[in-house]
């Protein structure tokens, strides 16, 4: 039989509770009922819906055991706290291994895609582990943790943030080798009085938990670098640099777009290198920098991270893209709905107005969420990339791009509506084949209602063959 990830004392011996029923043995680690395998261990955590609801649920679906707070009737772990067991589980994961390099990804834009490429190098180089989709909160990064085998041999961390003191006790949690800060930008302003100074300082929090040497990898294009530096220097790590200046140690030269892939010219160390990518996003020159430098800081060759750059697709709702079916042709559909932000936003239109298409180039916008006091003014100044990429139509939804479309030239104007809901039968009758469309906005405003839309064109189309 396999090595189990945790057996019933591992658990109680990390959380300090008590075995209640037969033992056990878990091969995952699983909070929620509808993604549990057989064989997991469930961790019953307080939230919208208290857990312990679920437990006969968890069960049913072949759970081993589960850590509860309260009584339940099955194999079970008790501790005071569920949150805080699953906090000890993940630091218990972390000290029984030892040799695993750990790596931490945040930043205003960019983290999951980042932290998926770096995993993909890591793969490459032995046994890995990394977070899955965007479990990046303090909930999100113990469950990685707790989740990761005792053989593994490298690990990538998401740790995001929407408030101050936020990140500091997760990276203490990780105690990562090396950490990446993508950019620092307009995000989550709302709940910083100082604005984007103070976003900067709560990313540099992650720098609390390095390791004893370890490496800090930074944007010096981005306008906090030297903020973020000296945060770095003062917790005692080797600042790595990406960028497009000549000081950098991993210099961006050039980023060409050819059908269907990107063609990289970069130096690393002052070594030249041109690699494909088959990311699209004109932000990927950058990223590929930023991966380059926190797998050369996990112990992975330079040649296993350019392959897993070549082979590292765009993930769902953040770039990937569809050959779309309608009437006798196809458009081609870009999914950028998972999230949104000024910096991702303009860079997303800037590679839109780079591509060369046969047929329009069309943006579909839901609203920009968290952006305080200057969220009209974010989305009103959206006109000028969108003129500068000479985008041929554009769709807004939402109250706040409302301040887009009265900014819009008439003759750039496809259609407005209040929700991503009701603007979405006008991106689709508008649509034609040969045009590229992409989708993007906020999750919280539903931008993928519209990419869903567009996507069930498909099989609509295939009805009639």
């Amino acid at each position: 039989m396999a090595e189990p990830l945790w057996t019933a004392e591992e658990i109680a011996a990390a959380t300090g509770g008590k075995l209640a029923g037969q033992a056990f043995r878990a091969g995952g680690v699983s909070i929620d009922t509808r993604t549990i395998q057989p064989g997991d261990l469930f961790v019953a955590l307080a939230g919208v819906r208290d857990g312990h609801e679920f437990v006969e649920q968890a069960f049913e679906k072949g759970a081993a055991g589960v850590i509860a707070s309260r009584q339940v009737f099955g194999p079970a772990v008790m501790v005071p706290d569920t949150l805080h067991a699953l906090e000890k589980l993940g630091a218990a994961a972390r000290e029984r291994a030892p040799q695993a390099r750990r790596g931490a990804v945040t930043g205003s834009v960019g983290k999951t895609s980042v932290t998926q490429a770096i995993m993909a190098g890591l793969t490459l180089a032995g046994p890995a582990h990394s977070s899955v989709k965007s479990y990046n909160n303090h909930i999100g990064v113990p469950l990685t943790l707790a989740r990761m085998p005792r053989g593994t041999a490298r690990a990538v961390f998401e740790i995001g943030m929407n408030h101050a003191d936020e990140i500091r006790p997760l990276s203490r949690m990780v105690r990562p080798h090396a950490v990446v800060i993508t950019t620092v930008g307009p995000v989550h302003t709302e709940n910083f009085p100082d604005g984007e100074a103070g976003v900067a300082r709560a990313k540099a929090e992650i720098f609390e938990g390095l390791e004893p040497g370890g490496v800090a990898v930074l944007n010096a294009d981005n306008r906090w670098f030297d903020l973020l530096k000296g945060e770095a220097e003062r917790a005692g790590a080797t600042v790595r640099t990406f960028g497009t200046g000549e000081a950098c140690d991993a210099r961006l030269i050039d980023f060409q777009v050819p059908a269907g892939h990107a063609v990289v010219q970069a130096r690393l160390h002052g070594k030249a290198l041109d690699f494909p990518i088959l990311q699209t996003g004109l932000h990927w020159g950058l990223n590929s920098m930023a991966v380059l430098l926190m797998l050369e800081a996990l112990g992975v060759d330079l040649d296993d991270g350019l392959a897993a750059l070549g082979s590292f697709e765009p993930l769902a709702g953040r770039g990937a893209e569809a050959q779309v079916r309608k009437g006798a042709g196809a458009f081609t559909l870009i999914d950028e709905s998972y999230n949104a932000n000024p910096i991702s936003m303009a860079s997303a239109i800037a590679t839109l107005g780079a591509r060369e298409t046969a047929g329009r180039r069309i943006v579909a916008l839901t609203d920009m969420l968290e952006l305080g006091p200057e969220a009209e003014a974010f989305h009103r100044g959206l006109a000028e990339p969108l003129e500068a990429a000479a985008i041929d139509l554009v769709f807004c939804a939402g109250p706040l791009m409302k301040s887009l479309w009265d900014a819009l030239p008439p003759t750039r104007r496809g259609g407005y509506a209040e929700s991503a809901a009701e603007l979405a039968p006008q991106v689709v009758q508008a649509v034609e084949p040969g045009d590229v469309v992409m989708v993007k906005g906020s999750n919280g405003s539903k931008a993928g209602a519209i990419a869903a839309a567009l996507s069930a064109l498909d099989s609509r189309s295939g009805e009639g063959a």
